[in-house]
């Protein structure tokens, strides 16, 4: 037992449980199955189906709603109960139609049935209420319904999306679309978890996953998802080779038996006719296909010539967030080890590089600071620059929980009206490019109010009185006259942060991809150290949304210019040293190039050959003209792609690789949690994985880059880089997850840091007094309206995955939002056809009029890269990072005359 256990006796055995959990848990424990078909142990207990029934204290009760007490007597194995049970069920069967009984319906309450001798005979209902099969992902029949109401708790409780209900009266009652239409037109955002509860076989995902749930399901693959970096655990079911159904686990450490549209259904990608499966060659202008060893031999006396033409600098690679740990170390280690470079990047660049310099240089590592199950416990969420309802829906739901039903106060910081701002108790709207005013605004308050800790400031950070100084230049007026955000709202969002006991700041790309972005992050950590949030329990620190699965373990694995793994500098002869020990030879002691400045060297003829692995930069990367333009310059650009991607086309080299639902590693996720990948089918085709690739291409270089399997790779980077020392693939295989540091085997890796000391050389939270220094556009009459780009909860980046299946139909296009004032000034109809030019290029989009942007901005997504949209965006990149400014570009719209 402990501390807050009690003792219940069930069926004359003893059992301990926390005090007030439902005797369904307690019965449970004891190793008696109940039926309970309006139960699932992810939402509120209903009470509503009575199948659960036990004698309680000599009374007949519902175990699921009876709370256990301390010393209740219990009764569940009698015959007088199983016989009232199973009248329960063959009673709730019997308002069925007979097909629901059956094998074509393998479902919780047809294996329920026959667990009790219920045959299809009982069920005697004509049936005839109807389908709804418009969804491409959730199908409803409706006469399978039995209204025990699990789907529309798991759409309040669990999702937050509100999108169904119970319409009806008496046996007519049946699960609806809280909007009355087809399925397809609701509210609904595919997350699967109404398809994943529904005991009945009414909610089904159509195809051979027909009847699978997270709760009743085959052997199955677990995996980390390879979408967004929260690092949901996922269980593959496969047949015959193929994917049967993706479910959620329900033991997910992060997401806890949730799913998105993405990590759940899409994965009709992986059988794609597009899909790459031979390598090719370019001969006389055309892409060809040829067998590996041409294809490896090619790409080595390439990298070879380069090298001996003109020096192991002239060679570059892209690594990628989306591969894994071990992909990534194998990566750099080449360029280091094979070619002789610290060209070596990722995409991390464009997204949250500024994170990393930002974290650093304020707190002294680069990932968050606390374990999002310690921020779900927040009192107040100050969330800023981050859609988390779209782009990271798990996350995104669990934090619309806690504030919906664990009362933690809400502060939203971003321009649009999106997500969890429609739940903010303050949403402050401040004008893209404004963020460093916006937070040394709420830092003012702070101070002036006396809401700052003042032992912490003096005990445990540096550079106060620096900072009061420079903050005496940003009071309330001010900072609204910059900002836009009015005076008001920012002494009240300031107060509800600075009163709060446990705060956290939870943020995204609003607040990286910006000229100033560093600046950003360390101007937003300054909160976190002014109220002495970080590293006590008075709080839960900063917190960093990562966009890709990976985007924070392929920086963790050195895949960095200017940093090995572990986040030693390539400055710093300690670090090499400690390389050097592990890999022999000598590491450059200069930093590489970064992707912004890659390109650059391309156009300017000075790089010979570029790798890229896993991205699209034609589609992704800024003013993809200009990116364009330099793979045309490169003499050599390999890529390793799943589909003839733009970049692809643009290539010399097109290596087939695998996916992340057919490889053998780890990723960490957005709160520094380790998770194995595990191939759940084969590679189709001849693709290979990154892996092989590379070491493929290193002994066609003469080089054996040891590391003969993933698992070895990830042991050696924990000898290179001491943060990942205790972990290994047979640790994370026996425990499921672990966060860094993890200095040796048995330490449990930090959740929290710094609750000794920061990371810093002195040991001491620094706050910054960097000023705020406007964006690097400003609209003006040509350009008069800003565009802010960002993603949308159906489709991932450039949508190479997700546009191949069913999330087409669930979002068909890019759209352009923009606000009725906008629409109205230029003469734009919702759904007309736009042209949108910026002084960088042009793309053709769809107008969609409504409010949820402010006059005078726009917004668009690019997960179609026909439409252009990082066409329009420019090269400006934050000064210390090179991370392009996506969040803010200068535009005009006109109505396209195509129609």
């Amino acid at each position: 037992m402990t501390g807050g256990d009690i003792e219940v006796e069930v069926d004359g055995r003893s059992v301990a449980v926390p005090e007030g959990v439902p005797l369904l848990t307690a019965v449970r424990i004891a190793g008696v199955e109940l039926p309970a078909l309006c139960s699932d142990d992810r939402l509120s207990p209903a009470g509503s189906c009575r199948t659960c029934l036990v004698r309680a204290d000599g009374g007949v009760v519902a175990a699921c709603v009876t709370p256990a007490v301390s010393g209740m007597r219990v009764e569940a194995a009698a015959d007088d109960l199983w016989h009232l049970r199973r009248d329960t069920v063959e009673l709730i069967a019997g308002a069925l139609p007979p097909r629901a009984l059956t094998a074509e319906n393998p479902s919780e309450l047809a294996g329920l049935c026959r667990s009790l001798g219920i045959g299809p005979d009982a069920a005697q209902a004509g049936g005839g209420r109807g389908v709804d099969h418009s969804h491409p992902y959730v199908h409803l029949d409706r006469d399978l319904c039995i209204a025990c109401g699990r789907c529309v708790r798991m759409c309040a409780e669990v999702q937050g999306t509100f999108a169904l209900t119970l319409t009806g009266r008496g046996a007519d009652t049946v699960v609806a679309p809280g909007n009355g239409g087809p399925w397809a037109q609701s509210d609904c955002v595919s997350c699967g978890g109404c398809v994943d509860t529904c005991p009945t076989g009414a909610l089904t995902e159509p195809g051979p996953g027909r009847g699978l749930t997270s709760g009743h399901q085959r052997a199955a693959t677990r995996t980390t998802c390879g979408y967004c970096g929260v690092g949901c655990a996922l269980d593959v079911v496969t047949s015959d080779g193929e994917v049967t159904a993706v479910l959620p686990a329900r033991d997910g450490p992060v997401n806890q038996g949730h799913a998105c549209v993405k990590g759940r259904f899409a994965h009709g990608y992986l059988t794609s006719p597009e899909r790459l499966s031979q390598p090719l060659l370019r001969r006389d202008g055309r892409l060809e296909p040829v067998s590996w060893e041409e294809a490896i031999g090619h790409v080595a006396r390439a990298l070879r010539a380069a090298v001996t033409g003109g020096g192991a600098d002239c060679v570059a690679a892209i690594s990628s967030a989306r591969a894994t740990n071990e992909e990534n170390y194998l990566v750099q280690k080449f360029m280091r080890t094979v070619v002789g470079t610290n060209n070596i990047d990722n995409c991390s660049r464009l997204c949250h590089s500024p994170s990393a310099a930002g974290l650093t240089a304020s707190l002294g590592l680069s990932g968050g600071t606390d374990s999002f199950d310690d921020v779900e416990q927040s009192d107040c969420l100050l969330v800023v620059g981050a859609n988390p309802v779209e782009a990271h829906p798990v996350v995104g739901a669990r934090l619309l929980r806690r504030v919906l039903h664990g009362g933690a106060g809400l502060i939203v910081a971003d321009p649009r009206a999106v997500g969890l701002a429609l739940h903010a108790d303050a949403h402050l709207r401040p004008r893209p490019g404004t963020n460093v005013a916006l937070f040394h605004g709420l830092a003012h308050i702070l101070l002036a109010e006396g809401l700052a800790d003042e032992d912490f400031l003096r005990e445990r950070a540096t550079g106060l009185p620096e900072l009061t100084a420079l903050l005496e230049d940003y009071p309330p007026d001010r900072v609204s006259a910059i900002t836009g955000v009015p005076a008001e709202d920012l002494v009240a969002a300031a107060r509800l942060y600075g009163r709060a006991e446990r705060p956290a700041i939870v943020y995204g790309l609003g607040v990286t991809e910006h000229l100033h972005g560093t600046d950003g992050v360390r101007s937003l950590a300054n909160l976190a150290i002014l109220r002495g949030a970080v590293g006590t329990d008075r709080g839960y620190g900063i917190n960093p949304l990562r966009g890709q699965n990976n985007v924070q373990g392929a920086s963790d694995m050195g895949a960095l210019p200017d940093l090995l793994p572990g986040y030693g500098k390539v400055t710093d002869p300690g670090a090499r040293s400690r390389a050097e020990a592990v890999w022999g030879g000598r590491i450059p002691d200069r930093p590489g190039l970064r992707i912004p400045d890659m390109f650059a060297a391309a156009r300017a003829g000075r790089l010979r050959a570029l790798w890229i692995i896993g991205e699209d930069v034609c589609a992704t990367d800024p003013d993809s003209d200009r990116v364009a333009e330099a793979l045309r310059a490169c003499p050599l650009v390999v890529c390793n792609e799943l589909f003839l991607s733009e970049t692809a086309r643009h290539c010399d080299v097109v290596l087939p690789a695998t996916s992340w639902l057919e490889k053998d590693g780890t990723f960490v996720n957005f709160d520094r949690r380790f998770q194995r990948v595990r191939p759940a089918v084969p590679a189709p085709g001849e693709t290979r994985s990154d892996f092989d690739i590379v070491r493929a291409v290193a002994a066609a270089m003469g080089t054996d880059l040891g590391c003969p399997t993933p698992a070895h790779a990830l042991s050696e980077c924990g000898r290179v880089a001491p943060l990942f020392a205790g972990l290994s693939h047979e640790r994370l295989d026996r425990e499921g997850a672990v966060p860094w540091p993890c200095p040796h085997p048995g330490h449990p890796g930090e959740s929290k840091l710094y609750a000794e000391r920061f990371a810093t050389p002195d040991g001491l939270a620094h706050l910054t007094t960097a000023p705020y220094l406007p964006p690097g556009e400003q609209p003006d009459a040509d350009f008069p309206l800003l565009l802010v780009t960002g993603r949308r909860w159906a489709h991932y980046n450039s949508g190479s995955m997700t546009r191949r299946g069913g999330n087409l139909a669930l979002d068909p296009v890019d759209h352009l939002d923009l606000h009725p004032d906008d629409a109205a000034r230029y003469a734009i109809r919702n759904g007309a056809r736009l042209t949108v030019q910026s002084r960088h290029g042009r793309a053709r989009l769809i107008a969609r009029v409504g409010e949820q942007t402010s006059p005078g901005q726009v917004f668009s997504s690019f997960h179609f890269p026909a439409s252009g949209v990082n066409r329009l965006t420019s090269d400006h990149a934050d000064t210390v990072t090179s991370c392009p400014e996506y969040k803010v570009t200068a535009v005009r719209i006109e109505a396209d005359p195509r129609g």
